[in-house]
């Protein structure tokens, strides 16, 4: 079998067991994830684990997220497709191409120079052309190109960023792991209903990297 196969066989297996057979059920997301190559999202050393359910150091402190709750979190956006998402902590760039198979285009924002820089690299490499990458303060969005049908943070906030919830579009939903402590947190899915009213739901406990910026953690504070 070659390196290819194997790696296909893989990800599909990856799909069916550490996805579909745990709850994962968006026909949209398992489909996305399994053409996804995580392999090209990552460091060279650790491609052997790609599709292992763990995060894997993507460099500058930063990690890509395991890959059940990246499917999970996609998930709980309730994408039909053909909506525009912004990412928040795009990192490698992995999280945009998947959802990149499901909606019309991605605005994803990194601060990180080097992971904005490389998440370009990867996308490219991957063939992923419906993605758009900002090197920016990401709890300040992209007001130039909202609203937003969805926001996915994938990052760590102290509160749900106003800026955020007042980038999405009626209706838009916009998933984000919230929590007092920089390590620890709930995932929370907000809806607005329409200019000022939002529903929150907390969907689960995980751990993230913080949120940096002006309306999310500060520096020295993790």
């Amino acid at each position: 079998m070659s390196q290819t196969s194997a790696t296909r066989d893989s990800r599909l297996k990856m799909v069916d067991v550490q996805l579909a057979r745990r709850g994962i059920s968006d026909a949209k997301v398992l489909d996305a994830m399994r053409h996804v190559p995580r392999e090209k999202f990552i460091d060279p050393p650790y491609v052997a684990h790609a599709y292992e359910d763990r995060p894997l150091p993507i460099g500058a402190g930063q990690t890509i997220s395991q890959p059940y709750i990246v499917a999970y979190m996609i998930a709980a956006l309730q994408l039909t497709g053909g909506e525009t998402v912004l990412e928040i902590g795009g990192g490698s760039g992995y999280a945009a191409a998947v959802l990149a198979r499901i909606v019309s285009h991605v605005y994803a924002i990194e601060r990180i120079p080097e992971l904005a820089a490389r998440a370009r690299d990867n996308l490219v490499a991957a063939g992923v052309e419906n993605v758009t990458i900002r090197c920016a303060d990401g709890t300040e969005g992209w007001p130039e190109e909202a609203p937003f049908d969805a926001i996915l943070v994938s990052a760590g906030a102290p509160g749900v960023p106003q800026t955020l919830m007042e980038q999405l579009q009626d209706g838009g939903r916009m998933v984000v792991p919230v929590g007092s402590d920089p390590a620890s947190q709930d995932l929370i899915r907000v809806v607005r209903r329409n200019a000022n009213t939002y529903d929150r739901e907390c969907l689960t406990s995980v751990r993230f990297v913080p949120l940096i910026g002006i309306h999310g953690w500060k520096p020295d504070s993790t």
